[in-house]
This record gives structure tokens, sequence and C-alpha cells, in this order.
């Protein structure tokens, strides 16, 4: 009867070991399954952010203007002021005024060639971020915010000086800070991180003396 009894523990201590084992095993299998689902969405995740940030780049400001043969001469001083990778990377928004080839080609040769000299990136930034606005303005809304300020508005640059728009007939001009205007010719090219409107002079702000 005894060893009936020592038998039965036996087995039963036994069955319960051999039953917490599996258990473990089970709860090791799921760990694993659930560490291995984490990795796989990881690296999902990882595939999706690159996908997205390869469609933003291809569509952005930068990839726009390397597109449109006539702002070459813009895309050169833009990477020459290594101001391309951040219109190319960065959300933005941006809107960009863009000086056509023309418009670059109106500026005398030596006030051109020397800006884009090595040692005056810092002067050749200023005159482009002259061109650039933070945030995203399309030409309806320029129209409209120079409709609502009695035909004359004022808005500052990524440069810090002032642009001001105004109507010329049924287009928009816009004048620098030394009284020269430019007149946006086309409008609304639409980029993942903002809008090219281009223009037909290059805008200077004025010098400080």
């Amino acid at each position: 009867m005894k060893f009936q009894k020592l038998l039965i523990v036996a087995v039963l201590s036994a069955i319960a070991f051999t039953s917490c084992k599996d258990q473990k095993k089970e709860e090791q299998a799921e760990k694993e399954k659930m560490e291995m689902q984490r990795m796989e969405a990881e690296k999902e995740a990882e595939m999706k952010a690159n996908e997205a940030k390869m469609e933003m780049e291809s569509n952005s400001v930068a990839a726009k203007a390397m597109a449109t043969p006539e702002l070459s001469t813009l895309v050169s001083a833009m990477q020459s002021a290594e101001l391309v990778e951040m219109m190319k990377t960065q959300a933005g928004p941006f809107t960009v005024f863009a000086p056509t080839n023309d418009a670059f080609a109106k500026v005398p040769k030596a006030t051109l060639d020397k800006l884009m000299l090595p040692e005056n990136k810092a002067d050749l930034k200023k005159l482009l971020n002259y061109h650039i606005v933070n945030g995203k303005i399309t030409y309806g809304q320029l129209m409209q915010s120079v409709k609502d300020n009695n035909g004359t508005y004022k808005f500052k640059t990524a440069e810090g000086a002032e642009l001001t728009a105004m109507m010329s007939g049924k287009k928009v001009v816009l004048k620098d800070e030394n009284g020269k205007t430019a007149t946006i010719t086309q409008v609304d090219i639409d980029a993942s991180n903002g809008v090219i409107h281009i223009i037909d002079t290059v805008l200077m702000k004025k010098a400080v003396k």
C-alpha cells in the first residue's frame, strides 16, 4: 500500500514536472514568436519609412528644380551654397521664387562669378535665401493676400528681409528692397516639401552700408 502511494506520488510528480517543462517550452516558443513578429514589424516600418523618404526626396523642391532645364543656374548656385540637401531632405514646407537662367543672365557676370567663389558662399546663401519663404504660399493665396492688403503685400523671406507682392495687370510681381521687380511667370510647381514659382529677375536685398 505504501509502495502504491509512493508510486502514485512519483508518477504525479513526473507528470507535473513534464507539464511544467512543456509549459516553459511553450512560453519560450511564444516569446520567440513575439520577438520575431516585433523584429518583422520594425523591419517593415523601417522599409516603409525609407520608401516614404525616397518618395519625398524624389518629389522635393530640389528635385523639381533639377528637373527644370531653365533653372539649371539656380541649381548650380544652390549646390555652391550647400542648400540642395536642405531643399531635398527637410520637410519644410518652403516657397521658392526661382529665377530662371535668363534672370541670372541679367546679373553682371563679374558679380555672379564672384558670388560663386567658395569664399563667398555665405553671401550666395543670403541671396538665395532671399528667394525662399518658410511656409507654403500658393499663387492663389499670394493674389488674395495682395487684394486683402490694398494692393501691396509685404512678407519676410528665409533671409529675414522683406519682399513686396503687388499686381501688374493680371500677374503678381515681386519688388525687392532696392525697388527692382520680378514677374512670376510660372506658378504652383508643387513639390513634396513646398512649392516653386518661377520668376524672370533675380531679387536683391538692400545692401547694408
